[in-house]
């Protein structure tokens, strides 16, 4: 961090002056993450930057995360300090997509994972996360049309015993790499380790896990659980955070390979950047904002 120490003091400072939050997503490079002041799931940090009495949010995240604060803050500047890190799942459906499932299945409720564009949200009845979707999968009484990821969607169905879930045939290209193949081998070399996967991942591997948790889930689990030893199946970015606020347990990677490059696209000069020159500003425009917000409201509503 020595070499990083002259910009990093002008990060403070430009927060200071701008009276700025800068939050990241626990995905993120270990330098971001220590820079905020904030890291946490992408609505967690959405809700704080709708809270805060900043005037200014940087957020460190993939686009729809940065659009959903832009939801939910009023008044504030939300900046984007990497335009170009986007979600692939999120871009796997479009507002066409859902149109054309509404159409199929007329008497259908729209979930949408939060893990989606703002167009798609706004043409959503309600949103869920990987942390409260089987929350919602219970509590509505229609038929579901989930979008976009169908791996999310199987596995809070199968959970709730639900046959009437229309799913998307969207998907994290990430989770997608973890395989039941390398919780055998991890098992092996770590006997007594809790293994915990995303409800992203397949289903071959949500099966054989010890347990399936959002991000969220994850870092209550590791304060929480008494074993020492974690395997963790998700983005590994996440291990950073579980590591420094548990020093005392050990994290292992399920897959090292797991990283999403868009994640990995933030830096500190970028962050200074958008600090500094006021850049990549981010707002939704109002008949899309609204729709949008109300179907997030929804779900907070539960």
């Amino acid at each position: 961090m020595a070499e990083n120490s002259g910009l990093l003091d002008e990060i403070k400072e430009l927060k200071r002056k701008r009276n700025a939050l800068i939050v990241a997503h626990n995905y993120q490079p270990p330098v971001v993450q220590d820079i905020a002041d904030f890291c946490g799931d992408s609505l967690e940090l959405a809700r704080l930057s709708a809270k805060t009495d900043a005037d200014v949010i940087l957020f460190c995240g993939v686009d729809f995360m940065v659009e959903m604060a832009a939801i939910l803050v009023d008044g504030k500047t939300v900046l984007n300090p990497e335009p170009s890190a986007t979600c692939p799942m999120a871009n796997m459906v479009t507002v066409d997509d859902v149109k054309e499932m509404q159409k199929e299945n007329p008497n259908a409720r729209v979930v949408c994972y939060v893990n989606s564009t703002v167009d798609v949200k706004s043409v959503s009845h309600i949103c869920c996360t990987s942390g409260n979707a089987i929350k919602i999968f219970s509590a509505i009484k229609e038929p579901i049309i989930f979008v976009p990821d169908k791996f999310l969607g199987t596995y809070a169905a199968s959970v709730t015993k639900r046959k009437d879930v229309i799913l998307a045939n969207g998907f994290c290209p990430t989770h997608m790499l973890i395989k039941t193949k390398d919780i055998e081998v991890a098992r092996k070399k770590h006997p007594h380790a809790f293994v915990m996967v995303h409800p992203e991942c397949t289903p071959d591997v949500t099966s054989a896990a010890d347990a399936v948790l959002s991000t969220g889930g994850m870092v209550r689990a590791a304060k929480e659980r008494a074993e020492k030893e974690f395997i963790v199946g998700t983005e590994t970015g996440l291990l950073h955070r579980l590591q420094k606020e548990n020093p005392r347990k050990r994290f292992y990677a399920l897959n090292k390979n797991a990283v999403c490059p868009n994640m990995k696209k933030i830096t500190l000069e970028k962050i200074h950047n958008a600090l500094l020159n006021n850049c990549h500003k981010v707002s939704i425009p109002a008949d899309m904002a609204k729709p949008a917000r109300e179907a997030l409201e929804r779900m907070l509503s539960y």
